[in-house]
């Protein structure tokens, strides 16, 4: 497919793209015209790096961690390392650490919004009478 299709098949825009491919998260096959032509397999592979990219991996940690995910029949790939293992636990650590985070705040958020919400009442009964 090229590059138009799979940006519409993927909702990712045809400069990221280009952008992944020249960071060799994503290859292409060339036409004699030049073209990119991109294999089933792709769609599948830009969803990962959007999934990893949202995850707050960027595009170097990415690079080194594609290699290494399940290939596309499901079996683990053999290029997995002890040091990319250690430091994907650490990344694992790291968003543990933000959703922590972000369950306080919101937390915190629910008491302020529960504590505006008893004022905003008493004076919308008060302001009545």
């Amino acid at each position: 497919m090229r590059i138009g299709e799979l940006a519409e098949r993927t909702g990712v825009s045809e400069r990221s793209l280009r952008y992944y491919e020249k960071q060799g998260l994503l290859t292409a096959e060339r036409t004699p015209g030049g073209h990119r032509e991109f294999g089933d397999w792709a769609v599948e592979r830009v969803i990962r790096v959007q999934a990893l990219y949202a995850a707050g991996l960027n595009s170097t940690r990415i690079g080194r961690l594609l290699p290494c995910m399940r290939d596309a029949d499901g079996g683990p790939s053999e290029r997995a390392t002890g040091l990319l293992l250690a430091e994907l636990a650490e990344e694992r650590r790291r968003i543990d650490r933000l959703i922590a985070d972000l369950v306080r705040s919101r937390e915190v958020l629910d008491e302020v919004i529960e504590s505006a919400s008893e004022v905003a009442g008493r004076a919308a009964v008060g302001g009545r009478g």
